[in-house]
C-alpha cells in the first residue's frame, strides 16, 4: 500500500490543452459532449494533448464468494472456474467484444474455488474462496491488501507494455451480494434499497439475498473502519483485485475504465483509499443493478451508455472504446475551422 503515495492528481492543464484543440474542429463547441470531457480527461492521464489509445486491455478478476450457501445464486460456484477458463480460452462473451474493439484479455484467478490447469490463466490465487459474509468476515485485512497488491501489479505489468486503458471485468457466481452489501455501508441506504437481482433471481431468491446482506452487516458491524476493513469484512477477491486495478491506473499513468456495479462499488472503494484516483477512472456504462447509477455519482462520473446492462466480465465497460475510438477519429481527422474557411462558434454567455 506503500504506493498510494505516489498518487497525484492528473494534470488538467493537459485536459485544457486537449479541449482547445476540439474547439477548433469545424463544429459547434461541446458538441461532441461527454466524449469530448473523457478525451480531455485521457489527454490529462497521459501528459499530452495528442492521447494515444491504440494499445488496450481488460483485467478479468475471477474469484468465489461463501455467501453462495445462503441460496443468493442461480448456480454453484462451479461455473466460476468454468467461465474463467472459457475466458482465458477465448471463448466468452468479453472476448468475442474485445477480438471487433481490438483489446487484450487476461483471465485472473484471484480467489476461485477451483484449481485451473488451463496456462492461460494468470494465478494469482489469495485463497479458494472466501468466507461466507452472513456468518463472518469474508477475508484477513492482510488478505485483502494482498488482493489490492496484484491489481496495481497488474496495471504496472500492461503499462510496461504500452497499454493506456484498461477496462476492469469480474467473474465470480455471488459476488453482487458483497456487492449490495458494500453499497449499503458505503452510501448510508437499506439493504432493499441497493439490492438487485443479480444473475436473474426469483422473488424468493431476491428476499434470501437481501437477507443475507442484512445478516453480513449486522455480524461484520463494518460501519467504523476504512475501505479495506470494508473489503474485508463484507467484500470479495475480484472486488479488491479491481480495487487495485483502479488505484495502479494512478500510480503508473493508465485510465481505468468501470464496468458494472461491482467494478463501480471497487472505484469507490479506491477513491476512499486515495481520492485523486478519481482523475485516472472513466464510466462505461450505468449497470442495471440498483446500485449502480448511485454509485458513479459518488465518484463524480457520468456514463454515456444506459442499456440495462449487466453482462460482466466487463462487456459493458468495453463497449466504451468504440465511443472513444469515434472521439479519437474526430479528434485527429476532422476539418478545422482555419483550414476550411469556416468561421468559428463562440461560446455563448
Amino acid at each position: 500500500m506503500e504506493r498510494l503515495k505516489l498518487i497525484r492528481p492528473a494534470d488538467r492543464s493537459f485536459a485544457a490543452k486537449a479541449q482547445e484543440h476540439w474547439d477548433g474542429v469545424a463544429k459547434p463547441l461541446g458538441s461532441f459532449g461527454a466524449l469530448e470531457e473523457m478525451w480531455d480527461r485521457i489527454a490529462a492521464v497521459q501528459k499530452t494533448d495528442s492521447p494515444d489509445i491504440s494499445r488496450r486491455a481488460v483485467v478479468v478478476m475471477c474469484g468465489d464468494n461463501g455467501v453462495t450457501a445462503e441460496g443468493v445464486t442461480q448456480t454453484d460456484s462451479s461455473v466460476t472456474l468454468a467461465c474463467a477458463e472459457a475466458i482465458a480460452c477465448g471463448r466468452s462473451n468479453i472476448n468475442v467484444l474485445a477480438a471487433v474493439y481490438g483489446a487484450e484479455v487476461l483471465s485472473v484467478d484471484i480467489g476461485m474455488e477451483g484449481d485451473s490447469t488451463c496456462e492461460n490463466i494468470i494465478n494469482r490465487k489469495i485463497a479458494h474462496g472466501t468466507g461466507n459474509i452472513a456468518m463472518g468476515p469474508a477475508m484477513t485485512e492482510s488478505q485483502a491488501e494482498t488482493a489490492v497488491a496484484v491489481g496495481m501489479d497488474m496495471v504496472k505489468e500492461l503499462a510496461g507494455k504500452g497499454v493506456k486503458l484498461i477496462v476492469t471485468g469480474e467473474m465470480g457466481i455471488g459476488n453482487t451480494t458483497p456487492t449490495a452489501a458494500l453499497s449499503s455501508v458505503i452510501l448510508g441506504l437499506p439493504p432493499e434499497t441497493v439490492t438487485g437481482r443479480g444473475a436473474g433471481l426469483t422473488t424468493e431468491g431476491l428476499r434470501r439475498k437481501i437477507n443475507a446482506v442484512r445478516r453480513a452487516i449486522a455480524v461484520n458491524s463494518p460501519c467504523d473502519g476504512g475501505a479495506v476493513q470494508l473489503m474485508a469484512k463484507l467484500g470479495s477477491f475480484e472486488i479488491a483485485g479491481m480495487t487495485g486495478l483502479f488505484l495502479g491506473g494512478a500510480v503508473y499513468g493508465v485510465t481505468v475504465i468501470i464496468d458494472g456495479v461491482i467494478s463501480a462499488v471497487s472505484a469507490v472503494l479506491a477513491s476512499m483509499l486515495a481520492s485523486d484516483c478519481k482523475d485516472y477512472m472513466l464510466a462505461g456504462h450505468v449497470s442495471a443493478e440498483p446500485a449502480g447509477k448511485m454509485l458513479l455519482e459518488r465518484l463524480g462520473l457520468r456514463a454515456v451508455i444506459d442499456g440495462s446492462l449487466r453482462l460482466g466480465e466487463g462487456t459493458g465497460g468495453i463497449l466504451l472504446l468504440p465511443l472513444l475510438d469515434g472521439a479519437s477519429a474526430l479528434y485527429y481527422n476532422s476539418h478545422r475551422f482555419e483550414s476550411a474557411g469556416i468561421e468559428r462558434y463562440v461560446e455563448l454567455k
